[in-house]
């Protein structure tokens, strides 16, 4: 073989790599994506149903200071996340804001009460427990009333559920499209060195002998893709705690290190696993099936 034909055959070698560490690079880069979202799924979840608020409505006579006195009774409660008074000055405004500058006009006084917005521990949102919370706030004498947006709770509750599903099937699918995609990469590359490997066995070499050298290039193709989708996912992360950081606050970091350490973990496990697969199949090969 001359010069200029192997230089033709290491170019093609050299594509040849490069094209499967980039596929498989680009099959963990989403695997990893499915990863993140699934790992931190509750934590976005939490943040939706912790936003739903209880509005506790004090009587009409009840002033601030006695209302400071009911929020901090109030933030006693095992189910409660947090309690913020609204002044009738903060009431006023926002009904200006739905209703218009002037519907005070028909009042002689503020006819606005002090009130509470209640946030619950997401764990407490269900309808029964949001029931049971809404009776048990009630009993203080200087409520009039406790409301929340019941068709809302309901609504959200049925969405995350469904979310939950598309999620979870979506994960599985991603996953098994992912170790078909790997695989077939990688048996395209075996399978261009059938020759080398019918040859290995010709001179009386092992199966064990045989696959050993593809599954050390194996594990460091794995190495490097699965690196290189590390490093393309922390990029996207500090895109998202640049220009997102309210999203980028419910993600939980230690699950983002696990989640990038699995990336590897499966990157490299996938490439040698079924490299040595492959390895097994091709020495079986017969004669005539070498060129098929």
């Amino acid at each position: 073989m001359g010069k200029k034909e192997s230089n033709i055959l290491f170019r093609r070698l050299i594509h040849s790599y490069l094209s499967s560490v980039i596929s498989i690079s680009l099959v963990l880069f989403l695997v990893g994506i499915a990863g993140i979202v699934a790992a931190n799924a509750k934590g976005v979840s939490d943040f939706f149903k912790e936003n739903i608020t209880l509005s506790a409505i004090m009587n009409v006579e009840v002033n601030e200071v006695e209302a400071e006195g009911v929020a901090k009774e109030f933030s006693k409660k095992r189910y409660v996340k947090s309690v913020d008074i609204i002044s009738k000055e903060q009431g006023v405004k926002e009904m200006k804001e739905m209703l218009g500058e002037d519907f005070l006009n028909v009042f002689e006084t503020n006819p606005i009460p002090v009130s509470l917005d209640i946030q619950v521990n997401a764990e407490y949102f269900s309808k029964d427990s949001l029931a049971m919370i809404q009776k048990d706030l009630q009993k203080e004498k200087l409520v009039a009333e406790v409301v929340y947006q019941e068709s809302l709770v309901d609504l959200l509750n049925a969405n995350l559920e469904k979310v939950g599903l598309v999620l979870g099937v979506f994960i599985l699918l991603l996953m098994f499209i992912s170790f078909v995609l790997i695989n077939n990469t990688l048996r395209l590359n075996v399978y261009s060195k059938r020759f080398t490997i019918h040859t290995m066995r010709l001179v009386g070499a092992t199966k064990g002998f045989i696959c050993r050298p593809f599954a050390g290039q194996a594990f460091f193709q794995g190495v490097i893709s699965s690196s290189i989708a590390v490093l393309a996912l922390i990029g996207v992360m500090y895109v998202v705690r640049n220009e997102f950081y309210q999203l980028f606050e419910l993600l939980d970091v230690r699950m983002l290190g696990l989640v990038l350490l699995c990336v590897i973990a499966i990157g490299v496990l996938i490439c040698v696993i079924s490299t040595v697969i492959v390895v097994r199949r091709m020495v079986s090969l017969t004669n005539d099936e070498l060129y098929i």
